[in-house]
């Protein structure tokens, strides 16, 4: 019963802050975004020893090398999280800004007017930099947030939580628009889910187990991706050299995030000539590969795919590989296997790269570029809340927009119906 107390008096307090902080001016907004970002810098160090109280925990809890690079804070995250604060108070306010309006017969103006969501549950897991991303997202569009971290990273999110609060006392905003959830108990997500009179969007961030649940849970409106099982694949016309840099930096450069690599499709008319070389690549930074019968007489020591490795996301150093015929074939793969988060096609055939950005299914399509780039702030939207592979209202990088409305307005100057 305390655990529910306790979450409905966070509800309340955010439906109130929510009205100010709809209300609030760009300046004002900008002002507690620059002021979260000095209060961040100044308590730098004390961000990190309150994040290595989380790290110690998660090795001692046997907390696996994915889940331990994520959740830690080091020099350069905590700078980009500034970073992040400074980009997205640069940013144009979306809130109030008008579309569309032209006249109507009867002499009135229509138009839609961009609006607040509201109140935005958050319920993410590891990294406590999403705190400050979902902090800087939620001010700037005008909602007020309550974020439940996952109890790994309690110290850093309430350490985060206190520069928050810090920048919005500073700027003359409620501390209560930005609120971090300090119980570790379960039972407050399942009450924040069904908050229906307090909360009126669940953003979910974390793995698969955790978004089914709030999925099937939530009695509010979820904008979430359940994998990031993403494709690169390198066509016939592909420039080797280009090919290669991608799909290794594709797999490579971080391997527990959604935007990640996880099968590589490869023309047979170029995969004599690309895979042998990616394949010493990958071997030196100790990836395990898995390939089609193909692949695997091209790849000694090359594990055989099964059918689930094509569905699988790994957040891990393991990349399954199939060669495909031509495009078609790499196509009707990426549109049955993709979890319809982010793919990319390497090739140097311009009319190839336009099916292929018309044809593929997925909220994020590229041509001749990484996949790691499918983030918000890659994307110029200054920090992300999530990626969304709905359909519905938000899909790709969720940024400012994403968190905002659209409500008709009507101008008139006196006209009735007749």
């Amino acid at each position: 019963m305390e655990v529910i107390e306790y979450m409905q008096q966070l509800g309340l307090q955010a439906r109130k802050a929510g009205r100010e902080i709809s209300k609030a001016d760009s300046g004002k907004k900008n002002l507690a975004l620059l002021k979260i970002a000095e209060a961040i810098a100044k308590n730098k160090e004390a961000l990190v020893v309150e994040n290595q109280k989380d790290l110690d925990a998660g090795k001692k809890n046997g907390l696996d090398s994915a889940l331990l690079d994520r959740l830690e804070l080091t020099s350069a995250r905590i700078d980009s999280m500034i970073e992040g604060l400074n980009q997205v108070a640069a940013l144009a306010d979306p809130v109030g800004e008008i579309t569309d309006l032209g006249y109507r017969p009867s002499g009135i103006q229509v138009g839609q007017m961009r609006v607040p969501l509201g109140v935005i549950g958050i319920i993410y897991e590891s990294r406590p930099n999403v705190t400050v991303d979902a902090a800087a997202l939620c001010l700037k569009s005008g909602n007020a947030c309550i974020l439940r971290g996952g109890s790994e990273a309690i110290y850093s999110n309430q350490a985060i939580a206190a520069c928050i609060t810090e920048g919005l006392k500073s700027a003359d905003l409620p501390a209560e628009a930005v609120q971090v959830v300090k119980t570790t108990d379960r039972a407050a997500v399942g009450e924040l889910v069904t908050m229906n009179q307090y909360v009126d969007v669940i953003v979910p961030r974390g793995g698969k187990g955790l978004i089914e649940r709030i999925s099937r849970d939530a009695t509010i409106s979820v904008i979430k991706h359940l994998d990031g099982i993403c494709h690169v694949y390198i066509d016939g016309k592909a420039g080797i050299t280009k090919a290669i840099d991608i799909a290794f930096n594709a797999k490579t450069h971080r391997y527990g995030v959604c935007n990640a690599m996880e099968t590589l499709l490869v023309a047979e008319g170029c995969a004599g000539d690309v895979l042998p070389l990616l394949a010493e690549k990958y071997r030196q930074e100790g990836v395990e590969l898995r390939g089609c019968l193909k692949t695997c007489s091209l790849i000694p020591g090359c594990i055989r795919a099964t059918e689930e490795d094509w569905d699988t996301e790994y957040l891990a150093p393991i990349l399954s590989i199939k060669i495909v015929d031509d495009m078609d074939e790499a196509i009707e793969h990426i549109n049955q296997h993709s979890s319809g988060h982010t793919e990319t096609i390497v090739t140097e055939d311009y009319t190839l790269a336009r099916r292929f950005l018309r044809e593929v299914d997925s909220s994020s399509v590229m041509v001749n570029a990484s996949t790691r780039f499918a983030d918000g702030f890659e994307y110029g939207l200054g920090a992300e809340i999530g990626i969304s592979t709905d359909k519905l209202h938000a899909r790709g990088p969720v940024g400012l927009n994403g968190l905002t409305s659209l409500k008709y307005i009507v101008l008139g100057d006196g006209q009735i119906r007749v």
